[in-house]
């Protein structure tokens, strides 16, 4: 979800590799040991888990993690959580990077040290005060001076407990601090408007004898409106603080009134001193990216360049091209380009000129597409983009059980336990190599066609080159399915979305060697047990050394590389596409409140949406997927609550609250992605709930009248669809203008090039220059293009400093913005009555 700016969409993203943790502390007790889990949270919003390991102070997790933020944060967590044998989760420690230092870390392996977890620190939100000086004459003797302190409204409190019942304390802070005074509690809210106003008086001293009473810049130092946010409880641990605000009264300025948002800071003081090294470290890699998207116009001149480059002759002089060779690495480049060429419906024959040219350059059959080349790497993107769910029919019901089922299946005799039989353990293994092979080879009718065009075009190019080898035909197209495919899905299935998180160590062991089994069936080697190192895994090839599996696989991989003859087919068995808790508004009923919102297990597949009183049990609702007619976000003040959206459906609407604003985004996701071929799909919706007999958003009163807003997923499912292409477009540019300096140096070994027949220069090697003069043609292009890009981007920061307004909703005061805010205010600093 983008943020709009002033015509500018800005696109956050994450992508967290959670390593491992080393150094707990033991658990106080005669089992030292400790069950450990991490968190990712956005603030204090939650929206990642890895699993638990047991029995360990030094964890691995090797999970990985992505997602779209769609919202603002300050700050990015990670919490190491230790379970208990009572089932008792308790915090060990944190880390909290802070969003304007996360570039700091960006793409390296960190260790970071664990700090201590306390109540007092746990503050991210912001509230919204007015401080102002009200002088009256008249009520007292005489001139006394009252301020006020005004506590307007707050956004993002902490759900404590399960709930948020606000209030605030303000108290004026000067030589001593006065009685805090309270306003009144706001129940079931984290946005409370509070609009409560206190007077405060500041008396003049009894030896004072001026007649005027000056407060003098020095006086007014000391004085400071104090805002404590706390949560009402029912416990008998009395009240939990939420944050607070500590504002000096010169703030004023000469309007003598102050009106602004500020960030909760933590409770001065707070928490207990903890040594950081007792608590251990957490190793983690960060990328997190901010893309800030101009209309479409602006991308016109780079775009079209890099959409024409399966055109230019040779497909080394074009601009895609060209931005593999000056990215760092190949897979900087393919991510953005694949997903561009995707978006325009051009990605085929884009991989067909870059794997021509590739082919055309290797001297060895065997060695066809073995390197990180652009081409293999754009290829790999693909399957991924296109071929998931593909992968997810394929492979994930025999995943799933295989992770559950937990069978022995170690055939290295030196690994081998007391208590296991050999040849038990083999028998499990090839009944699981088997029943995945057969899966994959039956697979091909339902393999996507952009898949299908581009194996058929590396089949009939690797055949044309060396047409002596009559298998290169197969292996072009093998050393992708199965090598880069099919195998990287079976070891790691967490990372192709197969399952939720890491396997355990004996069940990635035999995905380990059942990944391995796979990977030489599909390869079609003369000699198969040759392959293995290992004696052990030799012996066990020796149960798949029969001509009905080459031939199996030679089917299959003539299937899946026939242009265009075969479109997905609709699949018969059901699969599981998402599942998990979450709750739901009951339907059809007069009854309003808290108590029509029941948790429920739900879950969707291929053929319907369902929920459950709790997982394993009957469904008590089943929604097919023909009957959503839309899926869409649901208003925040319909319920006070957030991260819903509705699944709207012929007769009423579903109304579903998220766990957190990931998962809301990935549920509508995939809800609208399954629904998206429904024939009566609405076209409009209402974003607001139907309660007390009219809809809240337009005000109309019939249950049935159509919707006031646009759909925001109302099109034709189509991969396009999931690409934004001026998204894409926009983080080329970032590459090229992260790589001007290459490209100049490109641009001077096409120079060379042409004015120097001799030795290539060691400097200008690396480059791929077969003519020189389109290449320098191109690079001119994409320099000038990128830099009226950059000229956009410049001006657009300049603009956006020149209008920013410190204590403004978009930029509240905090630590270090308040020195800031104070300059921006008049420099007079007397106040006199």
């Amino acid at each position: 979800m983008a943020v709009e700016e002033e015509g500018l969409r800005v696109f956050q993203s994450v992508k967290i590799k959670i390593g491992e943790a080393k150094n707990i502390p033991p658990y106080p007790g005669p089992n030292r040991m400790r069950d450990c889990y991490c968190t990712v949270n956005l603030d204090q919003e939650e929206v990642f888990r890895t699993k638990i390991v047991e029995k360990s102070l030094c964890p691995f997790y090797g999970e990985d993690f992505y997602c779209e933020i769609p919202r603002s944060f300050r700050h990015l967590s990670f919490y190491i959580f230790d379970r208990d044998v009572f089932r008792r989760d308790s915090s060990i420690g944190k880390v909290a990077v802070k969003k304007e230092d996360l570039q700091k870390y960006h793409g390296k392996d960190t260790w970071f040290q664990l700090q201590p977890v306390s109540a007092d620190s746990e503050v991210q939100v912001f509230l919204m005060m007015r401080v102002a000086e009200v002088c009256h004459h008249s009520l007292w003797s005489g001139p006394d001076r009252l301020f006020t302190g005004g506590v307007l409204e707050c956004q993002g409190l902490p759900i404590v407990n399960g709930q948020c019942d606000p209030y605030a304390a303000v108290s004026l802070l000067g030589l001593s601090r006065s009685e805090a005074k309270k306003t009144k509690v706001k129940r079931k809210t984290n946005n409370p408007q509070f609009d409560e106003v206190f007077y405060f008086e500041v008396t003049r001293p009894p030896s004072y004898t001026k007649r005027q009473f000056d407060v003098e810049e020095e006086d007014v130092d000391k004085l400071a409106l104090r805002v404590d946010l706390w949560n009402a409880s029912n416990l008998k641990f009395g009240d939990e603080f939420l944050g607070g605000v500590r504002v000096p009264l010169r703030v004023l300025g000469q309007a003598g009134v102050h009106d602004a948002w500020y960030f909760l800071q933590p409770r001065e003081n707070g928490g207990k001193s903890v040594k950081v090294e007792d608590l251990g470290s957490l190793r983690l890699n960060i990328v997190y990216t901010e893309d800030h998207v101009f209309p479409s116009e602006h991308y016109t001149p780079l775009r079209d360049l890099l959409l024409d480059s399966a055109n230019v002759e040779p497909v080394s002089a074009s601009a895609a091209h060209t931005l593999g060779e000056v990215c760092r690495e190949k897979q900087e480049a393919a991510i953005p380009l694949v997903r561009l060429f995707l978006h325009y419906g051009k990605i085929v024959p884009f991989i067909s000129a870059i794997a021509h040219a590739e082919i055309n350059r290797t001297q060895d059959p065997n060695t066809i597409f073995r390197g990180n080349s652009l081409t293999s790497k754009c290829i790999d993107e693909t399957m991924k983009l296109a071929g998931m769910h593909y992968l997810q029919v394929t492979l994930k019901p025999i995943i799933d059980e295989i992770c559950t089922e937990h069978k022995s299946c170690e055939i290295d005799p030196v690994k081998l336990k007391e208590s296991e039989n050999l040849e038990t353990n083999r028998e499990n293994l090839r009944l699981y190599v088997d029943r995945i092979f057969n899966v994959i080879t039956t697979s091909g009718v339902r393999c996507p066609t952009v898949m299908c065009d581009i194996f058929f075009s590396l089949r009939e190019s690797a055949a044309t080159r060396f047409q002596v080898d009559q298998d290169v035909r197969y292996t072009a197209v093998s050393s992708f399915i199965f090598l880069r495919f099919f195998a990287p899905a079976i070891l790691s299935p967490n990372l192709f979305h197969l399952r939720p998180h890491h396997p355990d160590p004996a069940t990635s062991r035999t995905l380990t060697l059942i990944s391995k089994t796979i990977q030489t069936l599909g390869s079609l080697a003369k000699s198969k047990s040759a392959n293995f190192k290992e004696s052990y895994m030799a012996a066990f090839y020796d149960y798949f050394n029969e001509q009905k599996y080459a031939d199996a696989v030679k089917n299959f991989l003539d299937l899946i590389s026939t242009s265009g003859k075969w479109d997905q087919k609709s699949i018969e068995t059901p699969i599981m596409l998402k599942e998990g808790f979450m709750i739901k508004r009951a339907q059809g009923r007069n009854r309003f409140g808290m108590k029509n919102f029941k948790k429920r297990w739900f879950r969707l597949t291929n053929h319907e949406f369902t929920y459950h009183k709790t997982k394993g049990e009957g469904a008590l609702c089943s929604i097919p997927i023909e009957n959503i007619l839309a899926v869409e976000r649901l208003e925040e003040e319909s319920f006070k609550m957030k991260n819903m959206f509705q699944v709207i459906q012929p007769e009423r609407a579903l109304y579903i609250q998220a766990n957190n604003c990931v998962e809301a985004r990935d549920w509508i996701d995939i809800l609208t992605k399954v629904s998206q071929c429904n024939r009566k799909r609405l076209s409009t919706y209402h974003p607001s709930a139907y309660l007390n007999g009219h809809w809240l958003c337009c005000k109309l009163s019939a249950d049935s009248a159509p919707g006031c807003t646009p759909c925001t997923g109302g099109l034709p499912a189509n991969i396009q669809l999931d690409v934004d292409g001026d998204r894409e477009t926009e983080r080329i540019y970032s590459l090229f203008s992260t790589y001007m300096t290459k490209l100049i140096k490109m641009q001077e070994a096409c120079g060379s090039k042409s004015v120097y027949d001799g030795p290539e220069q060691e400097e200008y090697s690396s480059f791929v220059i077969d003519d020189p003069q389109e290449t320098y043609k191109t690079l001119k292009q994409i320099i000038s293009a990128v830099q009226t890009l950059e000229q956009q981007h410049t001006k657009y920061k300049r603009d956006k400093f020149k209008k920013t307004k410190i204590g403004s909703q978009e930029h509240p005061i905090g630590d270090k913005s308040f020195q800031c805010y104070i300059h921006q205010q008049s420099e007079s600093s007397t106040y006199s009555i």
